[in-house]
């Protein structure tokens, strides 16, 4: 059952979602917050750059054939799937959630719980660290490109995707790069604060979703999202999130990956990052429509933490059966011998 709760953030997500319907920002705390929630953008990309081993992304680098498809089913089939989803159009809903829908598709895939999973599973977890930290790097580039392509969009941001480009890249990758060579100085310390650098990664995501969401409130969000919507949106998540995990997997077999190489494909080339896609929305897209855009993205966080847990739960213990069933089948002739003599 635990595999069903809530995950923490999502309920802190929650939580933020209803402080700001009830209590939005106005006035002046509009740009306060926005203030804020740059600079804790900033520091948040500064720290997974600086948790972030060469070693580690040296290990892992090797393994091309098993990032070229990772990065495929991120950048090329989930955005193929987005688009197929917002052609068929199943529900007469509103555009902004279908654009949702579709933004959420050409996000890069999330660091730290792909790992994680990967690494519970008993998967490659060096060619995971190196895969997803590729994936979100590249996303920087990729994904507003994407949105210039794909989607009929205007960003707050004059100037086009080039403009958009920069901004993020300032906002997100030079931060990134700094806190990478500030490792050598600070490694020793962020070795021993991983937990106060987690609840540092926390803060800044529901900084932004506050901000969004006092935007979206303010603009009149939950007269056009109802409960039926909320239900909607966790359906297409599931069946968005069930069709590239079946594919990732058919992959894998197909391409001879090993058992350890086919876990890292299904937990980092099925997800998408909440960390990257939220700052980046309110870059990419109008701020008024901001907060309903990322809803399809918040759900599909949750629904992607619960499935993949499952799925690892059960590598895992399948795992453990054939370790069981090796360690058997290797004691057996030694105690034939033993009875034997």
């Amino acid at each position: 059952m635990r595999i069903f709760r809530i995950d923490p953030l999502m309920l802190k997500l929650i939580i933020t979602v209803l402080l700001a319907s009830f209590l939005p920002a106005r006035g002046h705390f509009v740009d306060f917050f926005e203030w804020l929630t740059t600079a804790a953008i900033a520091l948040l990309f500064f720290m997974h750059g600086a948790k972030l081993s060469r070693e580690k992304i040296i290990a892992g680098g090797g393994h091309w054939r098993l990032h070229l498809w990772v990065m495929f089913s991120t950048f090329v089939l989930f955005p193929a799937l987005g688009m197929l989803f917002v052609w068929w159009h199943p529900l007469n809903l509103s555009t902004e959630i279908y654009t949702g829908f579709m933004y959420l598709s050409i996000l890069p895939a999330t660091v730290q719980s792909s790992i994680a999973l990967t690494s519970l599973a008993g998967g490659n977890v060096a060619a995971a660290v190196c895969s997803a930290s590729a994936s979100s790097l590249l996303g920087v580039f990729i994904s507003p490109l994407l949105v210039g392509l794909l989607m009929n969009v205007h960003s707050d941001v004059p100037g086009g995707s080039l403009e958009q480009i920069g901004k993020i890249m300032l906002q997100l990758l030079v931060p990134f790069v700094i806190g990478h060579i500030s490792r050598r100085w600070i490694a020793d310390w962020v070795e021993r604060n991983r937990g106060l650098i987690g609840k540092t990664d926390q803060a800044s995501i529901l900084l932004v979703v506050y901000s969004a969401f006092s935007e979206a409130v303010v603009n009149g969000i939950w007269h056009r999202v109802g409960a039926m919507t909320l239900v909607w949106i966790v359906v297409g998540s599931l069946g968005l999130l069930f069709v590239v995990l079946a594919i990732n997997l058919a992959a894998a077999k197909l391409f001879g990956f090993n058992r350890a190489d086919e876990i890292t494909i299904l937990f980092c080339g099925s997800k998408k990052s909440l960390a990257n896609g939220v700052p980046m929305a309110n870059i990419l897209f109008p701020s008024a429509a901001v907060g309903i855009i990322v809803l399809p993205l918040m759900i599909f966080h949750q629904v992607q933490l619960m499935v993949c847990s499952m799925l690892a739960q059960r590598y895992k213990k399948a795992g453990e059966k054939l370790a069981a069933q090796h360690k058997a089948s290797h004691s057996k002739p030694a105690v034939m011998e033993s009875q034997k003599s």
